[in-house]
């Protein structure tokens, strides 16, 4: 089973993620999230143990437990909804450049197409919502 663990301090390694479930059955694997540019731990992570009833009982002893003064929200990970609701789609705001030979250039702008280059001064680019 994979269970999730939030509110994590920030100095728990994952070793200590393992430890903390360690007494209760087989730790299969423990991991802190990291942010990945500065390398801080998140505040939560997921630990993966074979045998489900040891996984509740886990569950059911650490959820709500302090750690390093803070209260552990310990529960079964569910998968990731696929859709969702309102949320925000992924725009690129931005156009491609384009080099040209003598003079020629142009770059996209607001939801702009890709900048096309020219030989003698050809170019010219997206402007706004264009190619949209």
């Amino acid at each position: 089973m994979n269970i999730y663990v939030g509110n994590l301090s920030w100095g728990l390694k994952d070793q200590d993620l393992a430890n903390l479930f360690t007494p209760f059955g087989e730790v299969a694997s423990a991991k802190i999230v990291m942010d990945k540019f500065t390398q801080r731990s998140k505040g939560f992570g997921f630990v993966e143990m074979p045998n489900d009833e040891q996984a509740q009982a886990a569950i059911s002893q650490l959820n709500g437990s302090e750690i390093e003064g803070r209260n552990l929200v310990v529960n079964e990970s569910r998968p990731k909804e696929e859709g969702g609701g309102g949320g925000f789609k992924k725009r690129s705001f931005g156009g491609g450049g384009g080099g040209g030979y003598k003079k020629g250039g142009g770059g996209g702008g607001y939801r702009g197409g890709n900048g096309g280059g020219g030989y003698n001064r050809g170019g010219g680019g997206g402007g706004y919502r264009d190619n949209y």
